[in-house]
Protein backbone atom coordinates (compact mmCIF):
# COMPACT_ATOMS: atom_id res chain seq x y z
CA UNK A 1 0.00 0.00 0.00
CA UNK A 2 1.01 3.65 -0.49
CA UNK A 3 -0.06 6.59 1.31
CA UNK A 4 -0.53 9.67 -0.97
CA UNK A 5 -1.64 10.41 -4.55
CA UNK A 6 0.42 13.68 -5.68
CA UNK A 7 3.58 12.27 -7.38
CA UNK A 8 5.58 10.18 -5.81
CA UNK A 9 2.76 8.01 -4.82
CA UNK A 10 1.34 7.61 -8.52
CA UNK A 11 4.98 7.45 -9.52
CA UNK A 12 5.97 4.76 -7.17
CA UNK A 13 2.33 2.55 -8.16
CA UNK A 14 3.08 3.18 -11.59
CA UNK A 15 6.53 0.96 -11.62
CA UNK A 16 5.19 -1.46 -8.37
CA UNK A 17 2.83 -2.63 -11.14
CA UNK A 18 4.58 -2.92 -14.06
CA UNK A 19 6.93 -5.27 -11.42
CA UNK A 20 3.80 -7.68 -10.93
CA UNK A 21 2.75 -6.15 -7.64
CA UNK A 22 -0.99 -5.36 -6.69
CA UNK A 23 -1.26 -1.60 -5.68
CA UNK A 24 -3.08 0.69 -3.36
CA UNK A 25 -2.68 4.38 -3.01
CA UNK A 26 -5.02 6.16 -0.03
CA UNK A 27 -5.58 9.75 -0.08
CA UNK A 28 -6.73 11.75 2.37
CA UNK A 29 -7.71 14.40 0.17
CA UNK A 30 -11.20 14.14 -1.56
CA UNK A 31 -9.51 13.64 -5.39
CA UNK A 32 -6.68 15.06 -6.97
CA UNK A 33 -5.37 18.79 -6.02
CA UNK A 34 -4.99 20.77 -9.05
CA UNK A 35 -2.64 23.64 -9.67
CA UNK A 36 0.12 24.03 -7.26
CA UNK A 37 3.41 25.30 -8.04
CA UNK A 38 5.65 24.80 -10.89
CA UNK A 39 7.90 21.99 -10.53
CA UNK A 40 10.81 20.57 -13.28
CA UNK A 41 12.70 17.67 -14.43
CA UNK A 42 16.25 17.78 -15.28
CA UNK A 43 18.75 15.56 -16.05
CA UNK A 44 18.24 11.99 -15.14
CA UNK A 45 14.70 12.60 -14.07
CA UNK A 46 14.11 13.12 -18.19
CA UNK A 47 15.03 9.73 -18.68
CA UNK A 48 12.47 7.88 -15.69
CA UNK A 49 9.66 9.84 -17.61
CA UNK A 50 11.03 8.20 -20.69
CA UNK A 51 11.10 4.59 -19.37
CA UNK A 52 7.72 5.35 -18.08
CA UNK A 53 6.46 5.80 -21.54
CA UNK A 54 5.13 9.54 -20.28
CA UNK A 55 7.60 11.61 -22.08
CA UNK A 56 4.52 12.80 -24.78
CA UNK A 57 1.90 13.44 -21.93
CA UNK A 58 4.23 15.14 -20.05
CA UNK A 59 5.21 17.61 -22.50
CA UNK A 60 1.67 18.51 -22.98
CA UNK A 61 1.31 19.22 -20.04
CA UNK A 62 4.41 22.09 -19.49
CA UNK A 63 4.01 25.21 -18.78
CA UNK A 64 5.61 25.86 -21.78
CA UNK A 65 7.40 28.93 -20.10
CA UNK A 66 9.72 30.72 -22.15
CA UNK A 67 12.04 31.96 -19.50
CA UNK A 68 12.52 34.37 -16.79
CA UNK A 69 13.56 38.09 -15.76
CA UNK A 70 14.57 39.21 -12.55
CA UNK A 71 13.69 42.90 -12.23
CA UNK A 72 14.23 46.22 -9.58
CA UNK A 73 11.44 48.02 -8.23
CA UNK A 74 10.85 49.77 -11.48
CA UNK A 75 10.60 47.01 -13.67
CA UNK A 76 14.03 47.44 -15.15
CA UNK A 77 15.77 43.79 -16.76
CA UNK A 78 18.33 42.60 -14.40
CA UNK A 79 18.90 39.17 -15.38
CA UNK A 80 17.59 36.67 -18.29
CA UNK A 81 17.45 33.28 -18.41
CA UNK A 82 16.20 31.03 -20.84
CA UNK A 83 14.48 27.68 -20.96
CA UNK A 84 17.07 26.83 -23.14
CA UNK A 85 20.07 26.87 -21.05
CA UNK A 86 22.23 24.27 -20.07
CA UNK A 87 20.73 21.80 -22.19
CA UNK A 88 17.14 22.53 -20.76
CA UNK A 89 18.26 22.17 -17.22
CA UNK A 90 18.97 25.64 -16.02
CA UNK A 91 16.97 28.29 -14.01
CA UNK A 92 13.85 27.52 -16.13
CA UNK A 93 13.73 23.96 -17.38
CA UNK A 94 12.61 22.84 -20.22
CA UNK A 95 10.23 20.80 -18.49
CA UNK A 96 8.10 22.38 -16.52
CA UNK A 97 4.76 21.55 -14.88
CA UNK A 98 2.29 22.17 -12.86
CA UNK A 99 2.48 19.85 -9.54
CA UNK A 100 -1.03 19.37 -10.21
CA UNK A 101 -1.18 18.92 -13.99
CA UNK A 102 1.73 16.39 -13.66
CA UNK A 103 -0.22 13.96 -10.59
CA UNK A 104 -3.45 14.22 -13.23
CA UNK A 105 -0.82 12.72 -16.01
CA UNK A 106 0.26 10.03 -13.56
CA UNK A 107 -3.12 9.17 -12.12
CA UNK A 108 -4.61 9.02 -15.96
CA UNK A 109 -1.49 6.45 -16.21
CA UNK A 110 -2.17 4.08 -13.40
CA UNK A 111 -5.92 4.45 -12.34
CA UNK A 112 -7.12 1.40 -14.42
CA UNK A 113 -4.46 -0.94 -12.89
CA UNK A 114 -3.81 0.01 -9.08
CA UNK A 115 -6.69 0.86 -6.39
CA UNK A 116 -7.13 4.44 -5.89
CA UNK A 117 -9.24 5.09 -2.35
CA UNK A 118 -9.79 9.03 -1.63
CA UNK A 119 -11.08 10.71 1.28
CA UNK A 120 -8.88 8.35 3.87
CA UNK A 121 -5.94 7.84 5.86
CA UNK A 122 -4.35 5.31 7.76
CA UNK A 123 -5.31 6.16 11.22
CA UNK A 124 -3.38 2.98 13.18
CA UNK A 125 -0.68 0.30 11.98
CA UNK A 126 0.93 -2.87 13.47
CA UNK A 127 3.68 -4.86 11.46
CA UNK A 128 5.18 -8.36 12.09
CA UNK A 129 7.54 -10.36 10.21
CA UNK A 130 5.03 -11.47 7.47
CA UNK A 131 2.83 -8.22 6.60
CA UNK A 132 1.58 -4.97 7.83
CA UNK A 133 -2.06 -4.32 9.09
CA UNK A 134 -3.46 -0.94 8.75
CA UNK A 135 -6.73 0.30 10.23
CA UNK A 136 -8.37 3.19 8.00
CA UNK A 137 -9.71 6.46 9.66
CA UNK A 138 -12.85 5.37 8.16
CA UNK A 139 -12.84 2.41 10.35
CA UNK A 140 -11.87 -0.51 7.56
CA UNK A 141 -9.41 -2.62 7.88
CA UNK A 142 -6.85 -4.53 5.58
CA UNK A 143 -3.08 -6.29 5.62
CA UNK A 144 -0.45 -5.41 3.46
CA UNK A 145 2.92 -6.38 2.35
CA UNK A 146 4.44 -3.20 2.78
CA UNK A 147 3.62 0.71 3.24
CA UNK A 148 5.00 2.74 1.90
CA UNK A 149 4.87 6.99 2.66
CA UNK A 150 4.78 9.31 -0.33
CA UNK A 151 2.95 11.84 1.69
CA UNK A 152 4.62 15.14 2.17
CA UNK A 153 6.83 16.82 3.86
CA UNK A 154 4.13 16.35 6.50
CA UNK A 155 4.32 13.05 6.65
CA UNK A 156 1.47 11.43 9.06
CA UNK A 157 2.97 8.00 7.97
CA UNK A 158 6.44 9.02 9.37
CA UNK A 159 5.61 10.80 12.13
CA UNK A 160 3.34 7.60 12.85
CA UNK A 161 6.44 5.44 12.40
CA UNK A 162 9.46 6.68 13.18
CA UNK A 163 8.97 9.64 15.27
CA UNK A 164 7.55 13.14 15.87
CA UNK A 165 8.35 15.70 12.70
CA UNK A 166 11.03 17.97 14.43
CA UNK A 167 13.45 14.69 14.81
CA UNK A 168 13.62 14.87 10.84
CA UNK A 169 12.51 18.52 9.56
CA UNK A 170 15.32 21.08 9.25
CA UNK A 171 13.50 24.66 8.80
CA UNK A 172 16.04 26.09 6.02
CA UNK A 173 14.74 30.03 7.34
CA UNK A 174 12.42 30.84 4.36
CA UNK A 175 8.82 31.07 3.47
CA UNK A 176 7.02 30.88 -0.02
CA UNK A 177 3.41 31.20 -1.03
CA UNK A 178 1.74 30.32 -4.18
CA UNK A 179 -1.74 31.44 -5.69
CA UNK A 180 -3.27 32.38 -8.56
CA UNK A 181 -4.47 35.96 -9.54
CA UNK A 182 -6.02 37.35 -12.78
CA UNK A 183 -3.65 38.12 -15.51
CA UNK A 184 -3.71 41.73 -15.16
CA UNK A 185 0.14 42.54 -15.93
CA UNK A 186 0.14 41.33 -19.51
CA UNK A 187 1.72 38.35 -18.76
CA UNK A 188 2.87 36.08 -21.70
CA UNK A 189 5.22 33.24 -21.71
CA UNK A 190 8.37 34.74 -19.18
CA UNK A 191 8.51 34.38 -15.63
CA UNK A 192 8.98 37.89 -13.87
CA UNK A 193 10.98 37.88 -10.30
CA UNK A 194 11.46 40.50 -7.62
CA UNK A 195 14.14 39.99 -4.84
CA UNK A 196 14.21 42.70 -2.31
CA UNK A 197 16.31 42.15 1.49
CA UNK A 198 15.51 38.58 1.72
CA UNK A 199 12.02 39.36 0.77
CA UNK A 200 10.58 38.11 -3.58
CA UNK A 201 8.00 38.66 -5.01
CA UNK A 202 7.04 36.71 -8.55
CA UNK A 203 4.68 35.89 -11.26
CA UNK A 204 4.50 33.06 -13.57
CA UNK A 205 2.83 32.48 -16.64
CA UNK A 206 0.27 29.75 -17.10
CA UNK A 207 -1.46 27.83 -19.46
CA UNK A 208 -4.14 29.65 -19.17
CA UNK A 209 -3.59 32.95 -20.05
CA UNK A 210 -6.03 34.81 -18.46
CA UNK A 211 -4.37 33.88 -15.40
CA UNK A 212 -1.24 33.27 -13.73
CA UNK A 213 0.88 31.89 -10.87
CA UNK A 214 1.47 34.47 -7.97
CA UNK A 215 4.79 33.86 -5.97
CA UNK A 216 6.12 35.11 -2.52
CA UNK A 217 8.63 34.53 -0.11
CA UNK A 218 10.32 36.09 2.67
CA UNK A 219 12.97 35.10 5.97
CA UNK A 220 11.20 33.63 8.72
CA UNK A 221 13.48 31.17 10.62
CA UNK A 222 10.80 31.77 13.82
CA UNK A 223 8.13 30.63 11.13
CA UNK A 224 5.28 28.87 13.63
CA UNK A 225 2.30 29.35 11.97
CA UNK A 226 -0.39 25.94 11.56
CA UNK A 227 0.39 24.64 7.93
CA UNK A 228 -3.63 23.90 8.14
CA UNK A 229 -4.49 27.67 9.30
CA UNK A 230 -5.10 29.15 6.17
CA UNK A 231 -6.62 32.55 7.48
CA UNK A 232 -3.24 32.92 9.66
CA UNK A 233 -0.92 32.19 6.64
CA UNK A 234 -2.94 34.97 5.11
CA UNK A 235 -2.44 37.09 7.87
CA UNK A 236 1.08 36.48 8.02
CA UNK A 237 2.08 37.03 4.48
CA UNK A 238 0.53 40.46 4.39
CA UNK A 239 2.34 41.42 7.48
CA UNK A 240 6.20 40.31 6.11
CA UNK A 241 5.56 41.64 2.59
CA UNK A 242 4.42 44.97 3.54
CA UNK A 243 6.34 47.85 2.03
CA UNK A 244 8.01 45.38 -1.01
CA UNK A 245 8.05 47.33 -4.03
CA UNK A 246 7.60 46.62 -8.04
CA UNK A 247 3.80 45.18 -8.45
CA UNK A 248 3.83 43.39 -4.67
CA UNK A 249 0.54 45.13 -3.61
CA UNK A 250 -1.53 44.80 -7.08
CA UNK A 251 -0.63 41.15 -6.39
CA UNK A 252 -1.68 41.01 -2.80
CA UNK A 253 -4.99 42.77 -3.64
CA UNK A 254 -6.04 39.23 -4.86
CA UNK A 255 -5.44 37.04 -1.40
CA UNK A 256 -8.61 36.84 -0.48
CA UNK A 257 -10.11 35.84 -3.57
CA UNK A 258 -7.53 33.34 -4.21
CA UNK A 259 -9.44 29.80 -5.00
CA UNK A 260 -5.80 27.80 -4.36
CA UNK A 261 -3.72 29.69 -1.59
CA UNK A 262 -0.62 27.48 -0.63
CA UNK A 263 1.83 29.28 2.02
CA UNK A 264 4.62 26.83 4.08
CA UNK A 265 8.20 26.80 5.10
CA UNK A 266 11.03 26.06 3.26
CA UNK A 267 12.12 22.39 4.47
CA UNK A 268 14.28 19.62 4.06
CA UNK A 269 13.38 16.34 5.77
CA UNK A 270 16.95 14.82 7.16
CA UNK A 271 16.71 11.13 8.33
CA UNK A 272 19.92 8.39 9.08
CA UNK A 273 17.24 6.00 7.50
CA UNK A 274 13.94 5.67 5.59
CA UNK A 275 12.76 1.97 6.05
CA UNK A 276 11.60 0.22 9.34
CA UNK A 277 10.83 -3.20 8.35
CA UNK A 278 7.97 -3.58 6.21
CA UNK A 279 7.27 0.16 6.14
CA UNK A 280 8.97 2.90 3.86
CA UNK A 281 9.51 6.31 3.19
CA UNK A 282 9.69 8.63 -0.07
CA UNK A 283 9.55 11.51 -1.70
CA UNK A 284 8.93 14.06 0.34
CA UNK A 285 8.14 12.10 3.16
CA UNK A 286 11.76 10.78 3.18
CA UNK A 287 14.19 13.06 1.94
CA UNK A 288 12.51 16.78 1.11
CA UNK A 289 15.17 18.86 -0.56
CA UNK A 290 12.73 22.00 -0.58
CA UNK A 291 11.48 23.86 -3.50
CA UNK A 292 14.87 26.03 -3.37
CA UNK A 293 16.53 22.72 -4.84
CA UNK A 294 14.48 23.05 -7.88
CA UNK A 295 14.53 19.40 -7.42
CA UNK A 296 12.08 18.20 -5.37
CA UNK A 297 10.33 16.18 -7.98
CA UNK A 298 13.45 14.44 -9.52
CA UNK A 299 14.21 13.46 -6.68
CA UNK A 300 10.53 11.78 -6.21
CA UNK A 301 10.29 10.16 -9.63
CA UNK A 302 13.71 8.45 -10.13
CA UNK A 303 13.49 7.22 -5.79
CA UNK A 304 9.89 5.45 -7.20
CA UNK A 305 12.05 3.63 -10.42
CA UNK A 306 14.78 2.48 -7.78
CA UNK A 307 12.34 1.60 -5.00
CA UNK A 308 9.74 -0.43 -6.81
CA UNK A 309 13.12 -1.84 -8.59
CA UNK A 310 14.77 -3.02 -5.96
CA UNK A 311 12.41 -4.54 -4.56
CA UNK A 312 11.55 -6.53 -7.42
CA UNK A 313 15.39 -7.40 -7.53
CA UNK A 314 15.52 -8.33 -4.14
CA UNK A 315 12.19 -10.94 -4.56
CA UNK A 316 10.05 -8.32 -2.49
CA UNK A 317 11.97 -8.93 0.44
CA UNK A 318 12.03 -5.55 2.31
CA UNK A 319 15.13 -5.69 3.89
CA UNK A 320 17.03 -6.14 1.11
CA UNK A 321 15.12 -4.05 -1.23
CA UNK A 322 14.84 -0.85 1.16
CA UNK A 323 18.66 -0.93 1.39
CA UNK A 324 19.54 -1.56 -1.92
CA UNK A 325 17.32 1.81 -2.46
CA UNK A 326 18.67 3.69 0.14
CA UNK A 327 21.85 2.58 -0.79
CA UNK A 328 21.61 3.85 -4.40
CA UNK A 329 19.58 7.20 -3.37
CA UNK A 330 21.52 8.29 -0.40
CA UNK A 331 24.56 10.61 -2.62
CA UNK A 332 21.62 11.97 -4.89
CA UNK A 333 19.85 13.04 -1.95
CA UNK A 334 22.44 14.63 -0.55
CA UNK A 335 23.62 16.65 -3.24
CA UNK A 336 20.07 18.05 -3.89
CA UNK A 337 20.00 18.80 -0.32
CA UNK A 338 22.85 21.00 -0.50
CA UNK A 339 21.42 22.82 -3.22
CA UNK A 340 18.69 23.56 -1.65
CA UNK A 341 20.77 24.88 1.59
CA UNK A 342 22.93 27.04 -0.52
CA UNK A 343 20.03 28.21 -2.30
CA UNK A 344 18.67 29.42 0.76
CA UNK A 345 21.49 30.92 2.73
CA UNK A 346 21.81 33.21 -0.45
CA UNK A 347 18.29 34.79 -0.42
CA UNK A 348 19.11 35.08 3.72
CA UNK A 349 22.27 37.51 2.75
CA UNK A 350 22.59 41.18 2.71
CA UNK A 351 22.70 42.46 -0.71
CA UNK A 352 26.55 43.69 -0.47
CA UNK A 353 27.80 40.47 1.60
CA UNK A 354 30.33 38.63 -0.43
CA UNK A 355 28.78 35.60 -1.95
CA UNK A 356 29.76 32.67 0.53
CA UNK A 357 29.78 29.98 -2.72
CA UNK A 358 32.12 31.07 -5.80
CA UNK A 359 29.20 29.72 -8.26
CA UNK A 360 32.13 29.26 -11.08
CA UNK A 361 33.95 27.25 -9.16
CA UNK A 362 34.76 23.32 -10.29
CA UNK A 363 33.21 22.15 -7.10
CA UNK A 364 30.21 23.86 -7.68
CA UNK A 365 29.61 22.41 -11.14
CA UNK A 366 31.01 19.16 -9.60
CA UNK A 367 27.93 19.47 -7.27
CA UNK A 368 25.16 20.68 -9.56
CA UNK A 369 26.45 17.42 -11.97
CA UNK A 370 26.00 15.39 -9.09
CA UNK A 371 22.02 16.62 -8.22
CA UNK A 372 21.33 16.52 -12.16
CA UNK A 373 22.77 13.49 -12.95
CA UNK A 374 24.33 11.62 -10.11
CA UNK A 375 22.40 8.62 -9.96
CA UNK A 376 22.55 5.61 -11.61
CA UNK A 377 19.49 4.23 -13.04
CA UNK A 378 20.06 0.47 -13.49
CA UNK A 379 17.54 -1.18 -16.06
CA UNK A 380 16.28 -4.13 -14.26
CA UNK A 381 16.43 -6.51 -17.17
CA UNK A 382 16.10 -9.37 -14.85
CA UNK A 383 12.71 -8.48 -13.16
CA UNK A 384 9.26 -8.58 -14.40
CA UNK A 385 7.93 -5.66 -16.46
CA UNK A 386 4.44 -5.79 -17.94
CA UNK A 387 5.27 -2.18 -20.02
CA UNK A 388 9.09 -2.65 -21.57
CA UNK A 389 10.66 0.72 -22.72
CA UNK A 390 11.05 1.08 -26.56
CA UNK A 391 14.12 1.49 -27.39
CA UNK A 392 17.81 1.77 -25.77
CA UNK A 393 18.39 3.83 -22.34
CA UNK A 394 19.18 7.10 -23.09
CA UNK A 395 22.35 8.50 -21.42
CA UNK A 396 22.02 11.41 -18.80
Amino acid sequence: MVAGASIAGPALAHWLRRRGAEVTVVERASGLRPGGQAVDARGVTKEVIRRMGLDAAVRAARTETAGAYTVDADGTVLETFSAEDDGGDGYISEIEILRGDLSQVLYDDTRDEVEYVFGDRIAELAQDADGVDVTFASGGRRRFDLVIGADGLHSALRSMVFGPRERFVRHLGQVLAFYTVPNEFGLERWLIDHQESGRSAGLRPLRDASVAMAMLSFSAPDFDVDYRDIKAQKRLLRERMAGLGWWTPRILAHLDDAPDFYLDQVAQVVMDRWSTGRVALLGDAAFSSSPLSGQGTGLALVGAYLLAGELAAAGWDPEAGFAAYEERMRSFVEANQEIGRLHANSRDAAPDAEPAVDYASEWFADLINRALNGVELPDYAGVPDSRPQAGPPATA
